[in-house]
């Protein structure tokens, strides 16, 4: 009996070695993080609107689950913060995120405002002539 209990001692104190609660955290974390870019990337290449819910649930559920695994790790001194970032750099790269933004609506704008005419002028000539329907190709 005594050597059973014995045995069992040695084998946690082998398991409580292998990591410690600091690193085991920590690959939690690190796989938190993971799991929220593969929730993301899969919602937005998702063509299915269920999907696509679907793993958007997932992302904020996962989300909030890495938020709260990340503050006790701050309270409990296990996760060192980067250092804070300038505040010249944080607008430098919202500038430059803004223009891209910009950059992006105008390309959707002529991409899409061209597709819109042209469906427009398309839908007037069927009217116009409704017998004479030809094959349209794009």
């Amino acid at each position: 009996m005594q050597q059973q209990q014995q045995q069992q001692q040695q084998q946690a104190q082998q398991s409580q070695s292998i990591l410690n609660e600091e690193d085991l955290v920590s690959t939690v974390l690190a796989d938190l993080k993971r799991v929220v870019r593969e929730y993301a990337t899969a919602a937005t290449e998702s063509t299915c609107p269920d999907i696509r819910q679907l793993f958007t649930k997932l992302l904020h559920n996962t989300l909030s689950a890495q938020g709260q695994l990340f503050q006790a790790m701050q309270q409990s001194n296990m996760y060192n913060a980067a250092s804070p970032a300038l505040r010249q750099e944080l607008d430098k790269q919202m500038q430059q995120y803004q223009q891209t933004a910009q950059k992006t609506r105008q390309l959707l704008q002529q991409k899409l405002g061209g597709a819109l005419q042209q469906n427009a002028m398309i839908g007037a000539m069927n009217q116009q002539s409704p017998q004479q329907q030809q094959p349209i190709y794009m």
